[in-house]
């Protein structure tokens, strides 16, 4: 009875030690998906913050020129109720943003859309490999990501009436005294409204109060 007793014990040792080892890779299996994982989810969060960020930029840099055409209403129709294009500049945000989150944007991979869009496109590529691992040929391997933002208006322009002109007879004004009329108005979400001022023109609204950041699908 001993020996018998012995005899399957010893059998089963073998088994054992082999289920252990199995349950032990597939752990160490997990833990390597799961970092190589972790990895790509910061490359994307590196890849959406650069892309924010350039969109931001070049959001910021537009007040120049938006202040240099507020009393043109082609412009403004333009800007608010058409395809604003913006400024070209936000890669130097991207740059800094991407090496803020562990990331560097990818030669050549930042630019402004092309597609009719106001916003950038910005790839990245993170700056550490996933790391040591069971997986065979992960441990150099570097992730990558890609992301789009764009700027949208957040108003509308609305044009001011067109002024009558004078009757038959009546002498025209001087166009040399002749004071700046307002152009229109600017109508934004929850009924904030802005009648463009000539005489104030410093008061324009936050650049984030007239334009909006998101991301993009593509």
């Amino acid at each position: 009875m001993t020996h018998r007793s012995t005899s399957e014990s010893g059998q089963a040792a073998p088994i054992y030690i082999t289920m252990v080892a199995g349950l032990l890779f597939l752990a160490l299996a997990f833990f390597a998906v799961g970092q190589a994982g972790a990895t790509r989810n910061d490359a994307q969060a590196a890849a959406d913050a650069a892309a924010l960020a350039a969109a931001q930029e070049s959001r910021d840099l537009f007040r120049g020129d938006l202040l240099g055409g507020l009393l043109d209403p082609g412009f403004l129709d333009d800007v608010f109720n058409g395809h604003p294009i913006g400024t070209w500049n936000g890669c130097q945000a991207a740059t800094r943003f991407a090496d803020e989150n562990g990331a560097d944007v990818r030669p050549g991979e930042c630019g402004s859309l092309t597609d009719g869009r106001w916003g950038f496109a910005v790839g990245v590529v993170t700056q550490e490999p996933m790391g040591a691992s069971i997986l065979p040929g992960t441990e150099d391997e570097y992730a990558e990501a890609w992301a789009t933002a764009v700027v949208e208006p957040r108003c509308g322009f609305e044009p001011a009436e067109e002024e009558q002109q004078p009757e038959d007879g009546d002498e025209p004004e001087n166009p040399d005294d002749a004071e700046p009329v307002s152009p229109g108005t600017l109508r934004c979400g929850g009924g904030t409204n802005w009648d463009i001022d000539p005489e104030h023109l410093d008061l324009l609204p936050d650049m984030a109060d007239l334009f909006s950041v998101r991301l993009a699908q593509d």
